[in-house]
């Protein structure tokens, strides 16, 4: 499957259609994807420690710190589509993240999952570059 045109191979509904919750499950992944491929980026490691370095920005508190690094360089659309997400009543939560934390690692989870159903990889991955550019210096 090309990537590039998901939106041609997805063939589903238009992504404004889905629920915030089924655009957060297919974010989760985008994102997770994203960080694997930057941690991976930064050099060979033992496994357990690019997991361990994935799973600080994976996490509700480093994805609620990205949203706030990248919500001034939102649309207006993607704001919406955010906080739909943030919004989204879901009925559960891990157990060591802070409710609002999850809040917004919803909403940014549920905006990954839109772009990327729209197929629109290059404002993801701009997105994705703006909200880790410190992250990637430690």
């Amino acid at each position: 499957m090309d990537i590039i045109n998901i939106q041609k191979s997805y063939g589903g509904e238009n992504p404004k259609e889905l629920s915030p919750l089924v655009l957060a499950y297919i974010g989760d992944a985008v994102f997770e994807l994203f960080v694997r491929t930057m941690v991976l980026s930064l050099g060979n490691a033992p496994v357990n420690k690019m997991h361990k370095r994935s799973r600080e920005i994976v996490k509700a508190k480093g994805q609620s710190d990205m949203y706030f690094k990248i919500e001034d360089k939102l649309t207006e659309e993607e704001q919406g589509v955010f906080r739909r997400g943030r919004n989204a009543k879901s009925h559960t939560m891990p157990k060591n993240a802070d409710l609002m934390d999850y809040k917004h690692a919803t909403g940014l989870e549920a905006l990954f999952g839109y772009l990327y159903l729209q197929g629109n990889m290059e404002r993801l991955t701009e997105l994705f570059n703006s909200g880790t550019s410190k992250d990637e210096e430690n």
